[in-house]
């Protein structure tokens, strides 16, 4: 019951959570730094919670399944995965593992975020 209501918790998160669709992206990714988790609805339980709490940079989730295009773009061959952009342009990946769990944490892509912000000094 407690695997049931927690995996329920997981899927309500992951509709929650802003999904962006093909025109969006370009808008989000189109100017400064911004950071998109692609995953799809059938791996929610494997979502990245902490996406929305990074600092300094847009951020926004993509549902593969929904957005076959934005896969085949992005070049997304495991769920999920992390990009962060600079200008419109993709400038560090975290990609998950075999299990489907991403092994990066919020430290490590904030990095990727301030090493964006001090390079412009």
């Amino acid at each position: 019951m407690k695997a049931t209501l927690t995996l329920f918790a997981l899927s309500a998160f992951w509709l929650a959570a802003t999904s962006v669709g093909v025109a969006e992206s370009e808008e989000v990714c189109s100017s400064g730094i911004c950071v998109i988790e692609f995953n799809a609805s059938f791996n929610s339980g494997n979502s990245v919670p902490w996406i929305e709490k990074l600092s300094d940079c847009n951020t926004a989730r993509v549902d593969i399944a929904s957005n076959p295009a934005m896969q085949s773009d992005h070049k997304i061959v495991v769920v999920p995965t992390v990009v962060v952009f600079n200008e419109g342009e993709e400038v560090k990946r975290f990609q998950a593992n075999i299990m489907m769990t991403l092994e990066a944490t919020e430290d490590d892509v904030q990095e990727a975020i301030d090493e964006i912000l001090m390079s412009d000094f």
